[in-house]
């Protein structure tokens, strides 16, 4: 059983800040990738940023230069460094943990809300 518990989510004006924190009850070695999912009312889910074993990190355009995604092995724990946020980027935004094995796992997603 592995389980995400995901914070740091809330109310910013444009332009504010955020970081976003998923700590997963499973060793490092056994996760192959983690990274966000967003959606918002009405609309898909879609893949803001991911980060593999070996380092290597996607992001969807919209946020490159914007988002920073990171990892903490030892906790087995990744985080979002949002900066510069727009109201486009409000939605609920969902952990995801790819395990060793090809499974995967979400946490319970935390609301961004971005908004003047």
């Amino acid at each position: 059983q592995v389980q995400l518990v995901e914070s740091g989510g809330g109310l910013v004006q444009p332009g504010g800040s955020l970081r976003l924190s998923c700590a997963a009850s499973v060793n490092i070695f056994s996760i192959s990738t983690m990274g966000w999912y967003r959606q918002a009312p009405g609309k898909q889910r879609e893949l803001v940023a991911t980060i593999t074993s070996g380092g290597r990190i996607n992001s969807v355009d919209s946020v490159k230069g914007r988002f920073t995604i990171s990892r903490d092995s030892a906790k087995s724990t990744v985080y979002l460094q949002m900066n510069r946020l727009k109201p486009e980027d409000t939605a609920v935004y969902y952990c995801n943990v790819n395990l060793i094995g090809g499974s995967a796992r979400w946490g319970q997603g935390t609301q961004v809300t971005v908004s003047s």
